[in-house]
């Protein structure tokens, strides 16, 4: 008889990794005629801007710029000045080879050094790497049984949640408005913004994000060294053309600056501002299948290889805010601080006093003015710990995939000491697999005999499933109706072995009359005999079998 198989196919989780990757930086940045040639240089930064990712099977190409930035002091007291340059790179990692359906690489890194030199008061280089962690998530179509029909099978089924990953997406967008100084700026050191989606509705094919972007931009007025701060915000609507979105998927969108231009406006009109967001959209459709978790055949002998599926389904998502407090000596006790950054590393998970965190290094760097009135340049270390708020057991395996902002920072000297107050946002969303066992192929062997048959139910009902219980509540009737059908064919076959008992009498008074023993106790010696030489074998199956049957069911 023919077994009937039916398949259907799920998104298992697929192949996991994480790279290291080195960006190289060696450059020249000269120094425009509308700005002060360089006096002292006190700090550079560099941070890469990825604006593609292209996976192929066995390849992961990056493509962006990174972006370096000189903060320096100019001559003749024209206090702290900034440039920048634009590098643009192509990186090519290597990858093992694996199939895959959906996917999503998450970039972050560190500075791992960079030496920076005046050549000339007009010419500045600048020297060092970038670390670049790249990790890669993906899932695959996988084939599953989900039902068997027919060939006397009996069949347990166990239901696969998860989520199927409908949507990737990063894009850039531009986003315009007006800033009004209150007099014109001698010089602009810095743009810098936060941006966050308050309102995101999903359409099929199409996302609506609608938000707000602060913008806040650092300025000294012509002949005051003196920092002076402006911010604006900037509202944005854009809508998103989303291939398998739908209205059902469980979204998130995380908009995050990555450069600014600002034009300055003629006569009393106000300055054009220009901002380019990259607006990074992950949706996740939830899924449930229920699959065939063991088998047995009634009428004939199985085989049957088994399959692990990994799932994937949200642990969490994030949308906390933490903050960082901390504080540390300055060598020059009157130094007063003028300016402040952030950066952050790559965001790791880590399970601590029973919980699971979320992690990064922070580097907060602080400008500032010495007593000789020159600018220098104080770091301060912090460390993010940030609780996932969720009871996940400590061998679960994780995915973040989280982008960290400072939403507000302040760095301020007290006796001689650097205290740093800051406001960490993090938004985004924890993976969690799970393993699961499936029956991945069953075939259909010989025919069972009468005996085989009960040996065949007892054994499939004693054996445990993973939740300890011997059968459930929906499999008991149909199994309990197998194994009693099996001992009344036992006991009909016993019965017709031994139908002809006054043979066994006859002997037995034979035998009596020349042993002097009674016939009644010679038959049942000589039947006694019988079951211990030639069928002990089924009565011990039968003890046994109706055993672990009452055990297992009542116990």
């Amino acid at each position: 008889m023919e077994l009937k198989i039916f398949r259907d196919a799920l998104p298992a989780a697929g192949t996991n990794c994480t790279l290291k990757a080195e960006l190289p930086l060696e450059t020249e940045i000269l120094i425009s005629d509308y700005l002060p040639p360089v006096f002292k240089l006190v700090k550079c930064f560099v941070r890469p801007v990825v604006l593609q990712k292209r996976l192929q099977p066995g390849k992961l190409q990056l493509e962006g710029y990174l972006r370096c930035v000189v903060y320096y002091q100019g001559e003749d007291g024209a206090g702290l000045c900034q440039t920048e340059q634009k590098l643009p790179f192509t990186k090519l990692l290597d990858l093992p080879e694996f199939v895959f359906t959906a996917w999503a690489v998450q970039v972050e890194g560190q500075t791992e050094y960079l030496n920076c030199r005046t050549v000339n008061p007009r010419r500045i280089e600048v020297r060092g790497a970038y670390g670049l962690v790249v990790s890669v998530h993906t899932q695959v179509k996988t084939d599953v049984i989900t039902a068997l029909s027919d060939g006397g099978v009996e069949q347990k089924l166990v239901t696969l949640s998860g989520v199927r990953r409908a949507a990737v997406l990063e894009k850039l967008v531009t986003v315009e408005g007006e800033i009004r100084f209150p007099t014109p700026p001698a010089a602009v050191l810095d743009l810098s913004g936060n941006a966050s989606v308050g309102d995101l509705k999903l359409l099929n094919g199409k996302a609506v994000a609608k938000g707000v972007l602060v913008v806040s931009c650092a300025w000294r007025a012509e002949g005051d060294p003196v920092l002076q701060s402006q911010s604006v915000n900037l509202n944005f609507n854009q809508v998103l053309d989303v291939d398998g979105l739908s209205e059902d998927c469980r979204c998130l969108c995380v908009a995050e600056p990555v450069g600014f231009t600002l034009t300055e406006g003629e006569g009393e009109e106000p300055s054009r501002l220009t901002a380019t967001l990259m607006l990074r959209l992950r949706a996740w459709r939830p899924y449930q299948l229920q699959c065939v978790a063991d088998a047995f055949s009634t009428k004939f002998e199985t085989e049957q290889t088994p399959q692990t599926v990994q799932t994937e389904s949200l642990a969490c998502t994030l949308d906390e805010t933490v903050t960082l407090t901390g504080s540390g000596p300055l060598p020059d006790a009157g130094a007063k601080i003028m300016a402040c950054f952030a950066s952050f590393g790559p965001a790791l998970l880590a399970y601590r006093e029973n919980n699971w965190d979320l992690t990064s290094r922070v580097t907060v760097t602080a400008f500032g003015e010495n007593s000789l009135s020159e600018l220098e340049s104080y770091e301060k270390v912090l460390e993010l710990a940030l609780p996932l708020g969720r009871e996940l057991p400590s061998d679960a395996e994780l995915i973040p995939e989280c982008w960290l902002r400072a939403e507000d920072l302040r760095c301020v000297c007290a006796n001689g000491t650097l205290e740093v107050n800051l406001s960490v946002k993090a938004e985004g969303a924890i993976l969690q697999r799970s393993g699961n066992t499936c029956v991945g192929s069953i075939a259909l062997g010989e025919p069972l005999t009468p005996a085989d048959r009960v040996g065949k139910g007892f054994q499939q009902s004693a054996r445990p499933d993973p939740d300890g219980q011997v059968l459930h509540q929906h499999q008991l009737v149909p199994r309990l109706h197998i194994i009693l059908k099996a001992e009344l064919e036992l006991v009909c076959f016993i019965l017709w072995r031994f139908r002809d008992l006054q043979l066994f009498q006859l002997l037995a008074a034979a035998l009596g009359h020349l042993g002097g023993g009674s016939a009644h106790k010679i038959a049942v010696y000589i039947i006694l005999q019988l079951f211990s030489q030639c069928y002990i074998c089924i009565v011990l199956l039968l003890a046994q079998g109706i055993g672990s049957f009452f055990l297992g069911q009542i116990g």
